[in-house]
């Protein structure tokens, strides 16, 4: 397999130059950056194949720099997020900031580089990078089009923000407390206002289907995956 092109950002110099003189010895190619404002030029001035994202940086932190990669520019590059935090909310508000998977420090080098290359898998299994698909269900980010086979669905921005979110982490059961943050950040309502808006949800993506797609996994969270 041909190697990754890597951006490593990370302030503490030591860890930066250790993890990348690792990567480059496994046949990758890494660029650096030392803050949050710079690693964001880079990652969108250059085409990199992964990201490995310190989650305390200075200038702008990780999860900053997730939120403007994907909201604000339309990033999908897949992004690990290196995290002396391990706490399940430090944990939840990187994944629902845009990153796609984390490891606390401190961290085996061979499996840092081995999730780079999961997540780099991942992304390059996709068809169409800008349109998620689940089964028959089809939502375009860009233009707000939602599908379900010949049927097109209308969907208010919180259902839409739900849906995004849930289709990206098809693969894996989503937290309420992730959702809550992904919808109303720091300033989360009771858990029976993100209930509604899942059974709102639910219905306009499953009603009158035989193969439902949102499940519900009580007290753990939610997934949209075709499971049969």
């Amino acid at each position: 397999m041909a190697g990754l092109r890597v951006l490593v950002v990370e302030d503490n110099a030591d860890m930066a130059s250790m993890l990348g003189d690792y990567l480059v010895s496994q046949g990758h190619s890494v660029d650096y950056a030392g803050d949050g404002v710079e690693g964001l030029r880079l990652a969108l001035a250059q085409p990199f194949d992964v990201i490995a994202l310190d989650r305390a940086l200075p200038r702008m932190d990780g999860a900053e720099f997730c939120r403007q990669l994907r909201e604000r520019h339309g990033r999908a590059v897949p992004v690990l997020m290196l995290t002396a935090m391990d706490s399940t909310q430090d944990k939840v508000s990187g994944l629902a900031a845009g990153a796609d998977d984390y490891i606390v420090k401190p961290f085996a080098l061979a499996e840092v580089e081995a999730r780079l290359q999961a997540l780099h898998r991942r992304a390059s299994g996709r068809v169409a990078e800008r349109v998620l698909t689940v089964a028959d269900l089809v939502y375009d980010p860009v233009s707000f089009e939602a599908r379900r086979g010949d049927r097109p669905l209308t969907l208010n921005p919180t259902s839409r923000r739900l849906l995004e979110h849930l289709m990206r982490a098809s693969d894996r059961i989503v937290p309420r407390e992730e959702l809550e943050h992904v919808i109303w950040g720091d300033d989360r309502p009771d858990a029976d206002v993100l209930r509604a808006h899942v059974h709102k949800l639910r219905d306009a993506v499953d009603r009158g289907f035989a193969r439902k797609l949102l499940h519900t996994y009580r007290g753990a969270g939610y997934r949209l995956a075709d499971l049969d």
